[in-house]
C-alpha cells in the first residue's frame, strides 16, 4: 500500500461506521467505474480504427475543415 492510501485509510478510520461505509462506497464505485471505462475502451478498438480511417478518408478527400470556434461553436 502506498503512503498515501495508508494516510487515507487512517484519516478514515477516525470518521464514524457511517462515514467510513460512504467513504468506502465511493472508492468502490470509482474502482468499478474506471473498470467498465477500461472495457468499454477496449472493446471499442475496431469502432475507434474504422472512425479514424475514415475521417484520414474525408480529410484526404478535401470534405474535412479546420476547427473554427466562431463557427462552429457560435455564441448565439
Amino acid at each position: 500500500m502506498t503512503q498515501m492510501l495508508e494516510k487515507a485509510v487512517a484519516k478514515a478510520s477516525s470518521l464514524s461506521e457511517t462515514e467510513q461505509d460512504a467513504v468506502a462506497s465511493l472508492i468502490l464505485s470509482e474502482l468499478e467505474a474506471d473498470q467498465r471505462w477500461d472495457q468499454s475502451f477496449q472493446s471499442s478498438q475496431d469502432i475507434l480504427g474504422l472512425m479514424a480511417r475514415e475521417a484520414l478518408e474525408e480529410y484526404r478527400a478535401g470534405n474535412a475543415a479546420p476547427l473554427d470556434l466562431e463557427r462552429d461553436f457560435p455564441k448565439n
